[in-house]
């Protein structure tokens, strides 16, 4: 991705210079954080699964939990918020776990505690993504940044239709991301399971 050239640019260059004036063992040690930040930032494709009720993961991870919860950020009501960590290993670009309308974004600074914890998702900076499906169903998404993460980015803008495994967005370097589906919809998943941004399958709308 583009971002992640710009941030590793200074890196490679600086390597680069290192290498011509002799310092071998300096320039490596230098280099090693650009390729690793060239590495964060890849940007694979993924091909969604088939089926208008499939709800797909947002993010490469492990699922932290999966629990019946009453929200109120955008949305209210009662629906099962399906957690998912991402550590620095993980593909960082978020996707849209279905097909719609965005219907509300909404930025909350916060703490940067552990994505992992359970204070995380009380307290820490996040972003909420709002998609109604074309059946009228939300969809609520949580971008939620980690003890290392510390910038959240979102492409999209309320209003903009979005397909099911587009890209919408991005944290950079470990973070949590919470997905709200309506209680009367079909959770896949479990607790400690693996799943692929744009390709698992964590739920199906009924």
């Amino acid at each position: 991705m583009r971002d992640g050239c710009f941030i590793a640019a200074p890196f490679v260059i600086g390597a680069v210079i290192l290498f011509w004036l002799g310092y071998v063992v300096t320039g490596i040690v230098v280099f090693l954080p650009g390729l690793f930040t060239l590495w964060f930032f890849r940007n694979p494709e993924r091909t969604p699964p088939d089926g208008e009720d499939s709800v797909v993961s947002p993010a490469d991870g492990r699922v932290l939990s999966v629990e019946k919860v009453t929200e109120n950020d955008l949305v209210s009501g009662s629906f099962y918020k399906i957690s998912i960590f991402m550590s620095v290993f993980n593909v960082h670009v978020n996707r849209a776990p279905c097909s719609g309308t965005i219907r509300g974004i909404r930025y909350r600074e916060g703490k940067f505690f552990s994505a992992n914890l359970d204070k995380a998702s009380v307290y820490n900076e996040r972003n909420s993504v709002l998609i109604e499906t074309p059946q009228g169903v939300p969809v609520l998404t949580i971008q939620i940044a980690g003890i290392i993460a510390r910038r959240i980015v979102c492409w999209n803008r309320e209003g903009d239709k979005i397909s099911r495994g587009n890209r919408f967005g991005m944290i950079r370097f470990g973070s949590r991301l919470e997905v709200f589906l309506p209680e009367s919809s079909g959770v896949t998943v479990g607790k400690g399971d693996i799943v692929r941004a744009g390709e698992t399958v964590i739920g199906r709308i009924q």
